[in-house]
């Protein structure tokens, strides 16, 4: 069945001229945009952002608004350009300066028609429209539209497909002159009933009851049910996105072999990590999970309950650490310094004592292509690192390239470990986030609620990993495992290896021995989420100092014993809330045990 876009006969469109300026870089308007209309906006300096709103059924008075903004310098009425023409409202960006750039967004009631153009600017589309056609030469098309039903048309012309997909489309299709196109379409009942809501199927809802009264009859002849979407989107060598966040995206796009990390995630059950690897490589997903015997998904983080288990219990045992403004641990706190209240009512505490308990550390080491010639540095920082660590604690040690690699399980033995790092080579690409994954999912889960921590040596930067980094935020939060990431410049450790003082001066040297601006943002986001500490290593002298600093931070943690409620909260969990009275600093709860 194809979808067609239904073309009503309408006065021509009124454009309101009155611009509004409201900063000194932007440039607002309103546009009238009666249905039926197609809006064509092209942009080949900048971006298209568009977000279709709900507008209520047998509305004529149709409003949109287009916002035009630059980062460096104003943009005037003359360089949008603006014509209707029967049913088209064209719009076409006119920079008066070949260097600068201009961003747009539009706000268009829902079912209009769009038609976009950029030459390497993004387009983003979110809403219901009823079509969508886009042209790029390199830029990133992106959707978010609901797919109930919905008609696709996506084409490369210069390049094998790029894209990530929520929703399963059909094969590729090699055309003629080194084309390719994906074309299908999707009609989902159960979805459009979702949709729908309580509302009768479509080919009762417009007509009127006999009994309904004047007002009910005349709603009822004005509803409308969506017609559908329909995707023309062609692009040279630009990536298609469909309902799926552009910062959950990993760093390859190609459709591979699911590596054992990979497998091991979907083993895990982890739905949030599980379903960023469908997106990435829908066939070998689909292949692999029917390998598998029937497992029960864990559900993703937004449903899991926030905060530990509280049981019920005269005395119990709180596992906090507290850490200031700048993430890091508060040490010399008492019993003074506390207050502890369950469902809002206080508690009293009765001792507070620092942790000594031995810790559950996995060392993470990255052993790829850029660090390939500077093998026996990696080897010496990390044997730096078990000899730093207390004899108690329990060591793993996991290395990774463009997979994943268990040197050592968890021991105290140092020896072992230490022999365990002679047993390895370098080389190939950095999945980066899909061990960080692996870690979190398969090597911490059994230990869930102990005293747990990752350290990682890497460079930071990922182009292999099937997840991509924002995927991971809810499973790092739920694994409660503190994560100390060491972020070494790959040139900084060829400096430190070569150690040449002879060495002529490099004046691109430099070019090399800092890190990325997305690998060092990405690091500090890592830290913060897990409640540990970043570390931007700008000398090899500091990777022994973030040790011992990581070793103090990891010892800097509390037992608060206090009097509980001995009555189950039946069906509303108990709510723990631990503050201390300095200024500045935040709890967190890891478990909470009964003591006898």
């Amino acid at each position: 069945m194809q979808l067609h876009v239904r073309h009503f006969f309408l006065p021509p469109i009124l454009l309101i001229l009155s611009a509004l300026i409201t900063e000194a870089q932007s440039l607002s308007k309103e546009l009238s945009v009666p249905e039926g209309t197609t809006v064509s906006v092209v942009n080949r300096y900048g971006r298209i952002d568009v977000e279709a709103f709900a507008v209520e059924a047998g509305t004529t008075d149709r409003k949109g608004q287009i916002n035009a903004t630059s980062d460096k310098k104003l943009v005037t009425p003359k360089e949008i350009s603006i014509s209707t023409k029967g049913r088209h409202v064209d719009i076409e960006i006119k920079p008066t300066d070949p260097q600068k750039r201009i961003d747009v967004s539009l706000k268009l009631p829902e079912r209009s028609l769009v038609s976009l153009e950029t030459l390497d600017g993004a387009v983003m589309v979110t809403g219901d429209l009823a079509l969508i056609d886009t042209t790029t030469v390199t830029g990133t098309v992106a959707v978010d539209i609901p797919t109930n039903d919905l008609k696709y048309d996506l084409t490369w012309t210069e390049s094998h497909p790029r894209y990530v997909s929520d929703i399963e489309l059909k094969k590729i299709k090699e055309k003629a002159a080194g084309r390719f196109v994906i074309q299908g379409e999707i009609h989902d009942p159960v979805a459009a009933k979702e949709n729908a809501g309580d509302d009768p199927p479509a080919e009762t809802s417009d007509l009127p009851a006999a009994d309904d009264p004047p007002d009910v009859k005349k709603k009822k002849k004005k509803h409308k049910v969506s017609e559908g979407i329909e995707l023309r989107f062609t692009s040279a060598r630009g990536i298609m996105l469909l309902n799926v966040p552009p910062n959950e995206v990993s760093s390859d796009l190609r459709e591979r072999p699911l590596t054992n990390a990979a497998k091991a995630i979907i083993r895990s059950g982890d739905s949030m990590l599980m379903d960023a690897i469908r997106r990435a490589s829908p066939k070998y997903f689909g292949d692999y999970l029917r390998t598998l015997p029937p497992f029960k998904r864990e559900p993703a983080f937004s449903a899991k309950p926030a905060g530990p288990d509280i049981p019920a219990a005269r005395v119990k045992r709180a596992l906090i650490r507290v850490t200031d403004g700048d993430n890091r641990t508060v040490s010399g706190l008492e019993v003074k310094d506390f207050e502890v209240t369950e469902n809002s009512a206080p508690r009293e505490v009765v001792s507070v004592r620092t942790v000594t308990s031995p810790v559950d550390l996995v060392l993470l080491l990255d052993v790829s292509g850029s660090v390939e010639n500077y093998v026996n540095f990696i080897r010496k920082a990390a044997r730096n690192f078990v000899d730093t660590v207390d004899r108690n604690d329990r060591i793993s040690i996991v290395i990774f390239n463009d997979d994943v690699k268990v040197l050592s399980t968890f021991t105290t033995d140092k020896q072992k470990l230490s022999t365990s790092l002679d047993t390895f080579d370098a080389g190939g690409g950095t999945a980066y986030y899909d061990a960080l994954a692996y870690t979190l999912s398969d090597t911490l889960r059994p230990l869930k609620g102990d005293r747990t921590a990752i350290v990682v040596l890497t460079d930071g930067d990922d182009n292999r990993s099937f997840l991509a980094f924002d995927s991971l935020a809810g499973t790092i939060q739920e694994s409660g495992a503190l994560i100390y990431p060491l972020y070494v410049p790959s040139g900084l450790i060829a400096a430190s290896a070569n150690n040449d003082a002879n060495a002529s001066v490099d004046p691109l040297r430099t070019k090399y021995m800092g890190l990325t601006s997305k690998a060092e943002g990405e690091g500090r986001r890592l830290a913060k989420v897990s409640g540990g500490s970043y570390y931007p290593i700008s000398q090899i002298s500091q990777i022994q100092a973030a040790y011992d600093d990581i070793v103090q931070q990891l010892r800097t943690a509390y037992f608060v014993t206090y009097q509980g409620d001995t009555i189950a909260n039946t069906g509303h969990p108990t709510k723990l809330k631990i503050r201390v009275t300095r200024d500045g600093t935040t709890v967190s709860i890891t478990n909470v045990t009964a003591v006898d």
